[in-house]
């Protein structure tokens, strides 16, 4: 069995965080190990408190998996603060681990802050350049490169941006809050200009996608998948986990982590 890390936040909630992705790990036939960055006090509703976790024991967590239970591959989330990004870069470079998805989480889905300012360009100086592949919504793909993203060109810009002057092997930008009709489109770039699309769904229970797709990623990464193959096969998983949503709680509420991936 292929090994796979998490490193984020904690959702007490259960929908997000270390807790979606070590889910979707296990969909996906992969042991699941995590490092966590920050605790939160939240459920579908929104996010009431958070506090981070110590660089030093973020640190510690990282090195105890690493030496014992060598992952194949390996994702981050939510980050919390500048000095957490940091130990994570450095971590990253000393063990020399590969088949990174960053997953640079900003915002919660209700709108709650989750990352500190100075944090921003930590990622973008440290970690996206260790980066296999990164995967921000349009929100934070318009932050990380610095100007406005209102349609697929500009999707495409930002992403060749990530790469070619960031220093990212492929970049992903989720399009789910584009103004797009009822397609939902999501541009890859590696070199070359690849668009998914699919169906838009009218849904609120949307809690923890962005974790919930870049876990699939890592999951299939680590199992030996091609980018192309893991991108299309966690996309289509999580189109269906979106559409098979339990229905649990008031707010955006969770997605359905043992759906169907085809």
């Amino acid at each position: 069995m292929r090994i796979a890390l998490t490193i984020a936040g904690s959702d007490s909630g259960g929908g997000a965080g270390i807790q979606a992705d070590l889910k979707t790990f296990q969909r996906f036939g992969v042991f699941g190990t995590s490092a966590i960055t920050a605790v939160t006090a939240q459920n579908t509703k929104g996010v009431s408190a958070w506090e981070p976790v110590s660089p030093d024991l973020v640190r510690a967590q990282i090195d105890s998996v690493v030496e014992d239970l060598p992952p194949a591959a390996f994702k981050s989330g939510m980050l919390a603060n500048a000095a957490a990004a940091s130990v994570v870069a450095k971590a990253i470079r000393e063990h020399s681990l590969r088949n990174y998805v960053l997953d640079p989480v900003m915002v919660a889905t209700s709108g709650d802050v989750l990352l500190e300012s100075d944090a921003i360009d930590v990622i973008r100086s440290e970690l996206i350049p260790q980066a296999f592949l990164v995967t921000p919504n349009l929100h934070e793909a318009a932050i990380l490169v610095g100007r406005e993203i209102g349609d697929e060109d500009a999707m495409a810009r930002a992403a060749e941006t990530i790469v070619s002057e960031m220093g990212a092997e492929a970049a992903l930008i989720k399009g789910g809050h584009l103004a797009s009709g009822d397609r939902v489109v999501d541009i890859l770039y590696d070199g070359n200009v690849r668009a998914f699309r699919g169906l838009r769904l009218d849904a609120r229970n949307t809690h923890g996608t962005g974790c919930t797709l870049s876990a699939a990623i890592t999951a299939q990464l680590a199992r030996g998948e091609s980018l192309h193959a893991a991108v299309r096969r966690a996309i289509d998983y999580v189109h269906n986990a979106i559409a098979s949503a339990p229905g649990l709680g008031s707010g955006h509420g969770p997605l359905n982590h043992l759906a169907e991936d085809r």
